[in-house]
């Protein structure tokens, strides 16, 4: 058996990632936490609205989580890449938990008027939201560079490009369950602190689970190996910060993928506006808006199962391409319906298209990144996602505040099939793309070569 199929017949194996036991305890630990920690941003949601009835509050939300990706990224990139990156991981889990455990003692002391006014109520809920800001930036970066190294064969391998499939069907299942929960929780208590609860209790069982993953290669070292001060004095943290952006830059098609993820997500995103329009288009209850929130993770939980029965993507561009198509074109008609089963459906069809160009960007961005550079590339790209999933929910609810919610969602649909038009058109070597053959030794290679030849960041756009 090869990583991945059978070495005689070529048949593709689509569980080889879940038979490693690194990998197994990897998604039994992820798989509650990033439940828990769905479920409490359907609930942030949903006590902010329901205590403010504004949705510029909603979108400050998403605003207060990217900062501290925008400011941090780059160091977080780097010290990823300098320390064992498992004990990065476990220590998010952590502050995650304590994170909740302050949204708990916030939410009942809004409840009780304990926080004065209702504005310095929003901004201790702000500030709390920051500090998980903090967290997400080493966590995302974290957890995808600790990835390649639990597996055989590393990014290189087809094991790795299973554990992709299997890694976003394992966050949709979370990202379906997660927001229904809440619903039900919010609706059987008639309170959001119960779910920031929960949310703290599978953080803490993340970084448990942690323990037994064993990576195979690649670790990095523990801070102690070379003192704590010796790993982020700025003189060794600051020269290598933007050597992760220098290398998407020459990876022109690793950089038209996210750039068509951000600025797709950025536009189209109509997540955050979903108690706006639970509650004033669609007339329905807590329950029906946990509906609204899974729905998009039902559809991308199918066909992350597809995607994982079937061989990788012959023409990875063209399918990129068309899938951001179809999820502007599904934002569109969520915005202009007013019937609950006809908005759950098309959420479903949008979950879908957008698991595609999740999968294809994320083996793109690690099958051609070399080891060394994996926290930092990875943190360039945590901006990225970032940017497009928060920014794209405090844009959308600044348009519902200034135009409706309708005009909101529907002009980031148009917007988002404009930015598959003009990344098709400035990136042709993105259409052309074919199967995802890059491996990390590639990337070394190519780095190498660029090294040598002296190029920089602003004159390494040719590969």
């Amino acid at each position: 058996m090869t990583a991945g199929g059978d070495s005689a017949t070529g048949k593709h194996d689509a569980y080889a990632a879940l038979r490693v036991p690194n990998y197994r305890w990897f998604i039994l630990g992820w798989l509650p936490a990033s439940m828990g920690l769905q479920m409490q941003g359907t609930a942030l949601g949903w006590e902010v609205y329901e205590r403010t009835q504004n949705p510029l509050a909603l979108g400050l939300i998403g605003l207060m989580r990217v900062i501290p990706v925008v400011l941090l990224a780059l160091p977080a990139g780097q010290i990823i890449d300098l320390v064992n990156r498992r004990r990065v991981l476990m220590g998010t889990q952590v502050a995650f938990a304590f994170a909740s455990a302050l949204l708990v003692a916030a939410s009942i002391g809004w409840e009780r008027g304990w926080l004065g006014t209702m504005a310095m109520s929003l901004v201790t809920l702000y500030l709390i939201v920051a500090l998980t800001g903090c967290a997400r930036v080493f966590n995302g970066p974290g957890r995808s560079s600790l990835l390649p190294t639990i597996l055989p064969g590393g990014a290189g391998g087809e094991v790795f490009h299973n554990a992709i499939t299997w890694n976003s069907g394992t966050f949709q299942l979370a990202a379906t369950a997660g927001p229904l929960l809440a619903g039900v929780m919010i609706d059987v208590t008639g309170a959001a602190w119960p779910v920031y609860a929960v949310a703290a209790l599978t953080s803490l069982w993340f970084a448990v689970a942690l323990r037994w993953v064993r990576p195979l290669t690649g670790e990095g070292p523990a801070p102690a190996a070379r003192g704590l001060w010796n790993t982020i004095r700025p003189e060794v943290l600051v020269p290598g910060m933007l050597d992760g952006v220098r290398h998407m830059w020459r990876e022109r098609t690793v950089l038209g993928a996210i750039t068509l993820d951000l600025f797709a997500v950025l536009l189209g995103g109509a997540t955050a506006l979903m108690p706006m329009f639970a509650k004033d288009i669609l007339k329905v209850g807590a329950t029906e808006l946990g509906v609204l929130k899974a729905a998009p993770y039902v559809g991308a939980l199918v066909m992350a199962f597809i995607l994982a029965h079937r061989r990788p993507f012959e023409r990875a561009g063209r399918a990129l391409l068309l899938s951001v198509a179809l999820y502007g074109l599904c934002t569109i008609g969520f915005g202009l319906s007013t019937n609950f089963a006809l908005s759950v459906a098309l959420l479903v069809l949008l979950g879908a298209a957008d698991n595609i160009s999740v999968v294809i960007r994320h083996v793109l961005v690690s099958s051609r990144t070399p080891d060394r550079l994996r926290g930092r590339v990875s943190a360039v790209n945590s901006v990225f996602i970032e940017c497009s999933n928060e920014l794209g929910g405090f844009q959308s609810g600044l348009f519902a505040y200034w135009f409706g919610a309708v005009f909101s969602v529907v002009s980031g649909g148009v917007g988002a099939l404009l930015v598959v038009a003009g990344v098709a058109w400035w990136l042709p070597e993105l259409r052309r793309l074919g199967r995802l053959q890059g491996t990390p030794e590639a990337a070394e290679v190519a780095e190498s070569q660029a090294a040598g030849r002296g190029e920089s960041s602003s004159g390494a756009g040719k590969r």
